[in-house]
């Protein structure tokens, strides 16, 4: 996320920041005057003066580049460092300061109300963008009429994913502020490892991810825990891909932790980093179609759209996010099969209702001519010519 948050630094959050937290004092930055008597002031006790402070030069001193700082985290560390400067004999731009924040870029209360905020905002477009073009496009309508398809469903989803982002997003962004401030391995150069580890990082990230979140989401089914936590996201036994974020926040970010960790132990490129955490979000928005698609050639390797379709129509199977390997070795595979398609069961439901309102139009075409119920079976049915014998 570091280079997220440089670029909406660059183009956006630095003007936000020095408008919310201005460097300057705002009569200063308002008042050409008043800026000038700043820039021509050489000692500390006409800074002082200006800046209505007791002691412009022990303020000054408190500045302070550590994290841990009270100084460091709240205080105005710009004006402090100019003063500081000024006060050293250094030329200070007094001017440019109109434009910039108190709190600095590499200010860890700035870099943690941003990312905050970059994520929250982040995770909106992928989910109403991805799924909502996925539900148009690619999700069978027909599937809301199956018999388990809940009434209101997809607003119900979208709800039950509203819920779940915020408490998601601050349990999420400490990762990405360690992340910025350099204690992850991700890397800004490809020739630090080459072009060949860049590539090998992405089957290495899904690998190592796929592996722990099949530890994760199986656990998450051990009774103790399933009411809990992960109970919510089975509520949708025929998903849209609107349910692919429509979980209990502890859910999400427990099966998200893989994909935190990895760029702390293995070395990641911070360019491929960010178009994978978009790959996950859009694969999870890919398998919660409810697709049954059978006999395909990477049915046994690809935990696909099919697989989670049954994972969340038997509970007990396909716990795996992108390879079966994990579910074949723990014996939770489970190969998409026609008659498993829940597709059969809107048609069943569908024949059930077609055949009840013919013999409901049968039996009230007979009530008015004063036939008898059976007879009037027997005229819906379409088998009037034909005897059925009983076995002696």
């Amino acid at each position: 996320m570091d280079l997220v948050l440089e670029l909406a630094d660059t183009y956006a959050l630095d003007k936000v920041w020095a408008t919310a937290l201005p460097a300057l004092p705002r009569a200063f930055a308002k008042d050409p005057t008043a800026l000038a008597s700043l820039a021509s002031a050489s000692s500390a006790s006409n800074f002082s003066h200006l800046l209505g402070l007791k002691d412009a030069a022990s303020w000054a001193a408190s500045a302070s580049t550590s994290a841990l700082s009270p100084s460091s985290w709240f205080e105005n560390t710009v004006l402090k460092n100019a003063v500081a400067s000024a006060l050293g004999g250094e030329a200070v731009n007094w001017s440019a300061l109109q434009s910039v924040s108190a709190l600095p870029r590499d200010n860890v209360v700035r870099q943690t109300v941003s990312l905050l905020v970059l994520t929250y905002i982040g995770i909106l477009v992928l989910y109403f963008t991805f799924a909502g073009l996925s539900y148009k496009y690619i999700f069978n309508k027909e599937m809301e009429k199956h018999p388990r398809f809940l009434k209101n469903q997809v607003k119900l989803e979208i709800q039950s994913s509203m819920r779940a982002f915020l408490p998601l997003d601050f349990l999420t962004v400490p990762w990405f502020v360690l992340e910025v401030r350099g204690h992850s391995k991700l890397y800004n150069s490809i020739s630090d490892y080459g072009w060949a580890y860049a590539v090998l990082s992405v089957p290495l990230f899904l690998v190592f991810t796929d592996f722990l979140i099949y530890w994760v989401h199986r656990i998450e089914h051990h009774p103790r825990l399933y009411k809990h936590v992960h109970k919510p996201h089975h509520k949708w036994l025929v998903p849209t891909p609107f349910a692919s974020h429509a979980f209990h926040p502890l859910d999400g970010y427990a099966q998200s932790l893989p994909y935190h960790i990895f760029p702390f132990v293995f070395p990641l490129h911070r360019v491929v980093s960010i178009w994978l955490f978009v790959f996950v979000n859009l694969w999870s928005i890919l398998i919660h179609d409810s697709d049954m698609i059978c006999n395909s050639p990477l049915e046994k390797i690809i935990n696909g759209p099919s697989h989670h379709t049954l994972h969340h129509l038997f509970f007990t199977c396909n716990y795996g996010q992108y390879f079966t390997v994990c579910d074949r070795m723990g014996g939770s595979y489970r190969a998409p099969r026609q008659e498993d398609d829940p597709m059969l069961a809107v048609t069943a439901a569908s024949e059930k209702a077609t055949l009840a309102q013919k013999k409901a139009v049968a039996k009230a075409e007979a009530a008015a001519q004063g036939l008898s119920d059976d007879q009037s079976d027997a005229s819906s049915s379409g088998d009037e010519g034909v005897v059925i014998k009983k076995n002696k």
